[in-house]
């Protein structure tokens, strides 16, 4: 394995030190380091931090590889500077068996950009009728932990009490869509006075807050671990902090787009603004970065969420829900919460690698910049800005909100277990 010095790099924003990574380990923090035949990376002006870890991202393979696939979706990821992903299971087959988990598993493991931790599927085939193999898929070579049947709520709560039962028993966590099937049917953006303008039918806060409340009751009933997918709504921040205030272990993320974008993008009718849950309003993006800041939502996940162009270059109502946001999402997160004075960058750390590795139970992730510890790492230049352009994404699907808008922060090297996956800002 290959020896590096990253030279005079900001540890968590701190000041400069250099780093020794020998045999996919941190060996040596401190200035002035040297070591024989090591390989130098001058890191002066950039900010270190632990690899991040995304805890939803769609890589849609196997079923939709015009779309996406592992080895495409962990090059964007290695971009944008993750070193794990935790992979949804809204595949097609969906992954509700241990086959399918570790298929998926070792695609990421022959991928080699980042590693890939499957979220196995808490229905057979996401259909909401009777449990999957959650107890095959954990004790499978995947280890899964995490189930979601993201992309559809487990809206029977007879089904999800039997769920978070079940995971109990190897520390696993239920992964909820919050969404109520019967209040959002046909729904297309935010329900609000723009809805009603637009002709779009509209998709109450409700629906999300409904399921939340129903499921926080669920989790403290039986003792359990919720989390709960990308939160939109403030309501949906409050009824997350009354049940935390209460003691129910229950943890939440937030996306990076409902942390920048409000519906009144819709009104151009941009089908790339349509996104499940829908972008909401200037308040609920407000209470939303209040609630990361002061942790009552854990983590920023991106719910990278690639379509071919025939999926979103069409008609409102006919598009596909989604967008990407493995590239793009420490530049988003960096003009939300860091240039606002929200976070610093050790806050970031927290809710981009070490909190979601322990949503996760990812033990060799989200771990310290320290003597002994994984080299797992990446380097930003918050000085940097850069355009997005959706024609040079890494990944096969280019449907992001972002093009031709300019972001802080740039992703310039990427360390996996010691090894660049990502230098100057380009694969290694």
């Amino acid at each position: 394995m290959s020896t590096w010095i990253v030279r005079g790099a900001r540890l968590l924003g701190a000041e400069p030190t250099d780093l020794l990574l020998r045999d996919g380990v941190v060996a040596e923090v401190g200035a002035g380091l040297s070591a024989a035949g090591a390989e130098v990376l001058d890191a002066d002006g950039l900010v270190a931090l632990p690899g991040l870890v995304d805890l939803h991202t769609h890589l849609r393979e196997p079923g939709r590889e015009d779309a996406e696939t592992v080895e495409t979706g962990t090059r964007a990821a290695a971009l944008g500077g993750f070193t794990a992903v935790h992979a949804m299971a809204n595949t097609d087959p969906v992954a509700d068996t241990a086959g399918v988990v570790e298929q998926v598993w070792r695609l990421g493991r022959e991928s080699g950009h980042c590693d890939v931790q499957p979220v196995g599927a808490v229905t057979v085939g996401l259909e909401g009728r009777q449990l999957a193999e959650l107890g095959a898929m954990a004790d499978s070579a995947a280890r899964v932990r995490v189930f979601s049947d993201d992309g559809r709520c487990v809206s029977d709560a007879v089904l999800m009490r039997r769920a978070l039962e079940y995971v109990k028993a190897f520390d696993g966590v239920v992964a909820q869509h919050a969404q109520e099937p019967r209040l959002t049917e046909d729904a297309q953006m935010n329900e609000g006075t723009l809805s009603g303008v637009l002709g779009l039918r509209g998709w109450p806060a409700v629906a999300e807050e409904a399921v939340i409340a129903r499921d926080v009751l669920l989790a403290q009933h039986v003792g359990s671990r919720l989390h709960v997918c990308h939160v939109s709504t403030a309501g949906s921040v409050e009824l997350i902090r009354w049940a935390k205030g209460k003691g129910v272990d229950v943890t939440a993320e937030v996306t990076p787009h409902h942390l920048l974008l409000t519906d009144e993008l819709a009104a151009t009718y941009d089908p790339v603004y349509k996104v499940n849950p829908p972008l909401r309003t200037a308040d609920d993006v407000a209470a939303l970065r209040a609630a990361l800041a002061d942790g009552t939502i854990d983590v920023v996940a991106t719910d990278h969420a690639p379509h071919p162009v025939e999926d979103k270059d069409c008609e409102w109502a006919a598009a596909a829900f989604g967008m990407v946001g493995l590239e793009t999402a420490v530049g988003v997160v960096a003009e939300a919460m860091v240039e606002t004075g929200l976070l610093d960058w050790a806050g970031v750390a927290d809710r981009m690698s070490t909190r979601p590795a322990r949503i996760g139970r990812l033990a060799g992730q989200g771990r310290p910049l320290a003597v002994g510890e994984p080299a797992h790492l990446v380097l930003v230049d918050p000085a940097a800005r850069w355009r997005v352009d959706a024609a040079a994404l890494a990944s096969k699907s280019h449907n992001t909100p972002y093009a031709g808008r300019e972001l802080p922060t740039r992703v310039v090297a990427t360390f996996l277990r010691g090894r660049p996956t990502v230098l100057a800002g380009t694969l290694a």
